[in-house]
């Protein structure tokens, strides 16, 4: 799994959203920036929100607090992303249910950087 959406990715670089992000551009990764409010970060186009995304999505990786998370879980499950990944302290039972439901790998309250690095470096 090489394409990673990040559902609320920052163009600040000293938020994790966007140094994550782009530690996972240098190892390979094709990362899709999902924010709203901005039309470009790290020179990639940003999109609205999932459904926007025309193309498959492997990973959703979210960085919004844990209350937006169901309805970002919705939206992934309807995109077909085959892992949802909430990152440190991004937490959903209900999420995890619909998840496990739709037989889509889920990980919460962990860092996707800090598991690559785990296993790579």
């Amino acid at each position: 799994m090489k394409i990673i959406a990040v559902v609320g990715m920052s163009p600040n670089p000293e938020r994790p959203s966007h140094f994550v992000s782009k530690y996972m551009i240098n190892n390979g990764f094709k990362i899709i920036p999902v924010n709203p409010g901005q039309k470009e970060i790290l020179g990639l186009r940003c999109y609205p929100a999932l459904k926007d995304i025309k193309y498959e999505v492997d990973i959703v990786n979210v960085f919004r607090n844990s209350d937006y998370a169901t309805p970002i879980i919705q939206e992934a499950i309807s995109i077909k992303a085959k892992a949802i990944w909430l990152q440190d302290g991004i937490v959903s039972s209900e999420g995890k249910q619909m998840a496990k439901d739709n037989n889509i790998t889920y990980i919460e309250n962990d860092c996707i950087l800090r598991r690559h690095k785990r296993l790579y470096e």
